[in-house]
């Protein structure tokens, strides 16, 4: 850390030691990757082309090096004013020990979420600029309506003129927050974020407007949003972001053994679909309709001939094997839309629980599957067999 008498006044302390854990990611959250980047990497990004100030970055554990080398590489000439402590235990106890480290010329402190990687450096500006005596934080308009709630019943409504979206950085007079910290240490209390800390020692808290890119990356879909909005340029998705589609086609003949087995169920007293596993055309087409999407080959490569573990399988190994090879190879399954031609079986009674069975298979990703017949044309009308067609998107994941 610099000591030079011209050394900045503000410093921000980035907390990074979360363990990420409603992200499902199987890493520190501040460590996963998106849109080329670990989600800390595009926070320095934002944070290095503000106004120079001092940086603390509070790294989990025993991840301090990792931490270093994204710093080395955002920082450029900053690098000097940048510097990795260790976090704690607690959001509370890892801004402690950035306040810690701060140095003796700092005035100002501003605590940012490595989590609202997508900040703006003109917001982090804005808030450094805003602290005086009070402290500062960036807020967005509530625009749901909100109800207020009892378990699952609904018993009032809330005003959402007088709520506000919370964001970081949040800035602060430095003596008052550390004054602010000493006591809450000393009460043994927690608090959600610094402006709660701060106000519950009696500080006063102001909020300028927020920006919509500072929203916290908590939950898988929010970092699919990260990833979107990492890869548009002019509104547009780049080709390695964007929603991929595949198509499938499967088609079996009647004159297999035993009871139809079609859209993942057993069909008793149908006659049942000649094939190499259990004929189930329309657990084959989509198969095939997911790994085309993904660009990870066909169901014949997978679970032909080649694989006799797989004969006589039904739809649902064959579908969560393909979930699984997707998620391997970074893809979320966003839907299946299938449809079939053929005679038999009446379909319509047992539509849903076909589109359950089959959404199950796939860990929750949304089935639809419609039949239809060829008014007697065709091999499908003659009742020769089944005809299948199945179309996927998948959606490339960080």
């Amino acid at each position: 850390m610099t000591s030079h008498s011209d050394a900045p006044t503000t410093a921000i302390i980035i907390v990074a030691a979360g363990s990420g854990t409603r992200l499902g990611a199987g890493a520190p959250k501040a460590l996963v990757h998106v849109g080329g980047r670990t989600v800390l990497g595009h926070a320095l990004d934002g944070v290095f082309a503000a106004a120079p100030m001092q940086v603390v970055v509070v790294a989990p554990a025993g991840h301090e090096g990792v931490v270093d080398a994204e710093i080395a590489a955002s920082a450029g000439e900053r690098r000097p004013l940048a510097g990795v402590v260790t976090g704690g235990a607690t959001r509370q106890r890892s801004v402690a020990a950035g306040l810690a480290a701060l140095g003796a010329q700092i005035t100002t402190v501003l605590v940012h979420d490595a989590a609202r990687a997508l900040t703006p450096a003109p917001l982090i500006d804005a808030v450094a600029a805003a602290v005086s005596d009070a402290g500062v934080i960036p807020a967005l308009a509530v625009v749901d309506t909100l109800k207020q709630v009892d378990g699952d019943d609904v018993v009032g409504v809330v005003d959402r003129s007088v709520l506000a979206a919370a964001q970081t950085p949040q800035g602060f007079p430095r003596a008052a927050l550390e004054a602010a910290y000493a006591r809450a240490k000393a009460a043994g209390e927690e608090h959600t974020d610094d402006a709660a800390l701060f106000a519950a020692a009696g500080g006063v808290v102001r909020s300028i407007a927020g920006s919509e890119r500072a929203f916290k990356i908590t939950t898988p879909s929010d970092l699919e949003r990260a990833c979107m909005l990492l890869g548009s340029t002019n509104g547009s998705l780049s080709p390695s972001h964007a929603p991929r589609v595949g198509v499938g086609t499967d088609v079996h003949a009647f004159g297999g053994e035993g009871d139809l087995w079609l859209a993942g169920l057993e069909w008793p007293g149908e006659s049942a679909l000649s094939g190499h596993s259990d004929g189930d055309a329309v657990a084959h087409a989509m198969v095939d309709a997911l790994l085309g999407a993904a660009g990870l080959g066909d169901i014949g490569q997978h679970f032909g001939t080649a694989h006799p573990e797989y004969a006589g399988a039904h739809a649902d190994v064959f579908l969560a094997r393909t979930a699984q090879m997707l998620a391997e190879a970074g893809f979320a399954i966003g839907n299946v839309s299938v449809q079939f031609q053929g005679n038999r079986p009446r379909f319509s009674a047992r539509r849903a629980e076909a589109e359950a069975v089959l959404s199950a298979a796939l860990g929750g990703a949304p089935v639809s599957v419609a039949a239809t017949t060829t008014d007697g044309l065709g091999f499908t009308g003659r009742g020769e067999g089944i005809a299948v067609t199945a179309v996927a998107l998948v959606i490339p994941q960080v």
